[in-house]
């Protein structure tokens, strides 16, 4: 069975928690007190860093790596494309993701005022010019679930909590992130941290 040691309140390991209940499979996560670590925590990742999947002598860690083991290990429903050239794609997708969006993460949880600002609005401006593509298609990459849907949703998610506001013409993206709140997967991955998130 697949161990997931999660922050109950870490926007990546939402992603891992999300991925592991889209799959349905047997798994345990080990809730994680981002503020009292566990020791063993260390050992685990040289990062002291969560998430943490392992899977016998298997350990890996970064949310991405994760999701791609347990989508290549339970291949259904697939979430990166079978395609060669989609799913290199879809990375590239997913690296963007980490540089203009998620980079500003901790600045807005643990920086000052003035970087937390300058991260919003990195945010809010990264966001926004992506809302356009879900005027054409329901999800990321089409019509298909995803693990680039996957990958934004945690952020999403806290918008409201990071004070995030987007402008009138990001209204298909929250559109979109709505659907993505919906699925049951989604719901089921929440820890009571994140669904206090939002009102």
């Amino acid at each position: 069975m697949m161990t997931l040691y999660s922050g109950n309140s870490c926007p990546y390991s939402q992603r891992c928690r999300i991925v592991l209940y889209e799959k349905g499979m047997d798994f345990e996560i080990i809730d994680v007190d981002l503020h009292n670590k566990p020791e063993d925590l260390a050992l685990m990742n040289p990062y002291n860093r969560v998430p943490v999947l392992v899977e016998r002598d298997l350990v890996l860690y970064e949310a991405n790596i994760i999701n791609e083991y347990i989508d290549e290990r339970f291949p259904h429903p697939q979430l990166m494309p079978p395609d060669p050239v989609m799913r290199a794609r879809a990375r590239l997708f997913l690296f963007t993701f980490e540089q203009d969006l998620f980079s500003h993460v901790s600045q807005i949880e643990h920086g000052a005022k003035s970087g937390a600002e300058k991260a919003r609005a990195a945010i809010r401006d990264n966001l926004t010019q992506i809302a356009p593509i879900f005027t054409k298609q329901k999800f990321m990459l089409n019509d298909e679930f995803s693990m680039l849907d996957v990958a934004i949703a945690p952020l999403l998610w806290r918008l409201d909590h990071y004070e995030i506001q987007l402008p009138r013409q990001a209204a298909g993206l929250l559109k979109y992130a709505e659907r993505l709140f919906s699925r049951p997967a989604f719901i089921e991955a929440l820890t009571p941290n994140e669904k206090a998130m939002r009102k």
